[in-house]
């Protein structure tokens, strides 16, 4: 396997806008597609905006990552097995086919709205798939919180 020095970075930016098939098929940006068609990401149905959830696809440095957090937490605290048990039963592992689309589970494109068209947002190491009007009202949300957001970076 080789070391991360020699695996060139992909960074998830950008906003995209795509068809959703009628198999659930969604065209993933050729500059986001991993180099070996291997590489699963790990799908995961994200609840946490007041505007409904979406999908976060996480690339596997980031759910690795992921995990290291949580493992990380001491065991004493009852949000870890809460943490595990949605994550594990809200997530899955998915490909790319050969033409660079995933295939959204029924029961998790249905919890996030996502009938016809999807936003997919780059969040650098990783990026979101969303109802294109819930996706509006969450970018309006974030241009109202990034003044504040920004002054972190100073």
């Amino acid at each position: 396997m080789p070391d991360n020095q020699t695996v060139p970075q992909i960074y998830y930016n950008s906003i995209y806008r795509h068809g959703v098939d009628q198999k659930r098929r969604v065209q993933i940006p050729a500059k986001w597609l991993p180099g070996d068609e291997s590489v699963e990401f790990t799908l995961i149905l994200w609840p946490k905006s007041k505007e409904g959830p979406c999908l976060r696809v996480l690339p596997p440095l980031e759910m690795a990552q992921l995990m290291e957090s949580i493992d990380a937490m001491p065991n004493s605290d009852p949000n870890k097995t809460v943490l595990k048990r949605f994550i594990g039963s809200e997530s899955v592992q998915i490909a790319t086919d050969k033409t660079g689309r995933i295939c959204l589970p029924e029961e998790m494109a249905k919890a996030a709205g996502i009938t016809d068209e999807v936003t997919l947002v780059g969040l650098l190491d990783r990026f979101e798939i969303w109802n294109p009007e819930r996706y509006q009202k969450v970018k309006a949300s974030d241009a109202v919180m990034a003044q504040e957001a920004f002054k972190l970076m100073e």
